[in-house]
């Protein structure tokens, strides 16, 4: 009898995204940012945070719209930091100097609790616990997304007040 080969399913992640923008139409972007993480091979998109607006962070310019999203891939860390940073040249993101403002900004924060440094990819993102702007819409999206034990574990509520009413964060 001759053996049956079965294609296995490649392991699958969850990783969160941050999505920014705070030039042109900010929301008009994040939506077709959204719409083209859903459409990457091997990927879903479980869900999205509500959008925020804040204040820049360590820069300069008009007021971020911001969101996370929660993504299940089995892409791996470093295809799926092409496939953002090829949907950011794609809706015209330039970078003319470091925190400059931007039509559109896509951040791996997380994936599944992977650790990676390297010169293109740090995980978990070097300053993801100190952004009221990831924070507030990654703690909206754990509500309501079927806990893993690889999710991340936030500050305490009072520290994310905290961080939110110092950074200047609000629903849209």
């Amino acid at each position: 009898m001759a053996a049956t080969l079965r294609a296995t399913e490649p392991p699958r992640f969850r990783a969160f995204i941050g999505l920014g923008a705070n030039l042109g139409p900010a929301r008009e972007q994040l939506q077709a940012a959204l719409a083209r993480m859903a459409a990457l091979p091997w990927t879903r998109l479980e869900a999205a945070s509500s959008f925020y607006v804040t204040k820049p962070v360590g820069a300069q310019g008009p007021d971020y719209l911001n969101a996370v999203a929660s993504l299940d891939t089995a892409l791996g860390p470093h295809e799926l930091l092409r496939a953002l940073l090829g949907i950011e040249l794609r809706l015209g993101r330039e970078r003319p100097w470091p925190n400059a403002p931007r039509t559109i900004d896509l951040d791996l924060l997380w994936m599944d609790g992977a650790r990676r440094r390297s010169e293109a990819l740090t995980l978990p993102h070097p300053r993801l616990f100190e952004r009221a702007f990831v924070l507030e819409p990654l703690a909206e999206l754990l509500g309501h997304l079927v806990p893993k034990t690889t999710d991340p574990v936030l500050p305490s509520l009072a520290q994310r007040r905290k961080l939110a009413l110092d950074q200047g964060i609000a629903l849209e």
